[in-house]
């Protein structure tokens, strides 16, 4: 499955699937029955087996309930459970769609018993790191003390050493906006810097913090806001743009189901840290896909994207003319 698929001449646009044709396909005829309030069994077929496809490429997984839980509703994956209360599928989907509507103000869902569905899960299949991630999400909902992360934390890693989803969760718990602190993120990073290999599914890590820490400057006004361009200043936070730029918009380098998302990323990035020029080579790596988070941070999400990606991202991956102009300007 190509991570970078491009249709040419099509225009920019907000796809929850990225580039993952199959899945694509999946999510609209979920919608449809999200639309009409029913799920018949040829959906429940679809569902299972763009699950199952993904076999242990566990960050596919991920991504693909991710994107289900996020069309399904509600009440499909309930349905889809009680038509199959043994389906590891059926069971992760019902726990995320738990998750998502657990983020909403005044939701009455019930954490104790989406924890069980995980563990229900991870008993059917114990090599998935998912139940665990899935598990790992509820305990930061709930801010729960980080005593309770170390033993999850083992369970998941045993399991796959890179999960994109499962080390954004651990990032987002240790936080200085939820469970955590300033110092904890620097310990998560510092313990995974050295080993992580540069094309893992979790490579974004370090950038997130660092996007996450410019957003947190932003948000907190005054002179803290005017100084949050100086974080990409930070002799890290150039090593690690530097790194990223070179490699990652490269085809095939990233892998990675979420791989797009992280290119939205590093463009992003890099225009605030005013790189115009190689943002304009990893926009035209995007093939025209945005993402919500983070474009969404500075106002409409395909809006500001469609904005940067007409001003910096040439039609040809070797002219980098027009971005490099303007970043001379700058």
């Amino acid at each position: 499955m190509p991570v970078f698929r491009r249709r040419k001449g099509s225009l920019p646009r907000l796809v929850p699937e990225l580039d993952d044709v199959t899945l694509g396909r999946v999510r609209r005829r979920v919608e449809t029955c999200w639309s009409r309030g029913s799920l018949d069994t040829a959906v429940m077929a679809l569902m299972s087996d763009v699950i199952d496809e993904a076999g242990q490429d566990w960050d596919r997984k991920a991504h693909r309930l991710a994107v289900l839980a996020g069309s399904a509703g509600r009440s499909l994956p309930g349905i889809w459970r009680q038509h199959s209360p043994k389906h590891h599928g059926a069971l992760l989907l019902h726990a995320w769609s738990d998750l998502i509507q657990a983020r909403q103000q005044d939701s009455t869902v019930d954490l104790h018993a989406t924890r069980e569905t995980c563990r229900l899960a991870a008993e059917l299949l114990p090599a998935d790191p998912t139940p665990w991630t899935l598990y790992l999400a509820t305990l930061r909902l709930e801010r729960s003390p980080s005593t309770e992360l170390a033993a999850i934390w083992r369970e998941i890693k045993a399991r796959d050493p890179w999960n994109r989803e499962a080390h954004l969760q651990a990032l987002g718990y240790l936080s200085p906006d939820e469970c955590g602190s300033s110092a904890l993120v620097l310990d998560l990073l510092d313990g995974v810097r050295s080993l992580m290999p540069p094309d893992a599914p979790a490579a974004g890590l370090e950038l997130t913090a660092l996007v996450h820490g410019h957003q947190r400057a932003v948000a907190g006004g005054g002179m803290t806001a005017l100084g949050a361009g100086e974080i990409w200043r930070r002799p890290d936070a150039a090593r690690t743009l530097d790194q990223a730029a070179h490699y990652w918009p490269s085809p095939g380098f990233l892998h990675h189901a979420a791989a797009l998302a992280d290119l939205n990323l590093l463009a992003y990035a890099l225009l605030k840290a005013g790189r115009t020029a190689e943002a304009g080579t990893v926009l035209h790596a995007t093939g025209g896909v945005a993402t919500p988070w983070p474009w969404g941070m500075d106002g409409e999400p395909l809006e500001r994207y469609a904005h940067f990606h007409g001003r910096y991202a040439s039609g040809d991956p070797d002219d980098g003319g027009a971005g490099r102009a303007a970043s001379r300007r700058r």
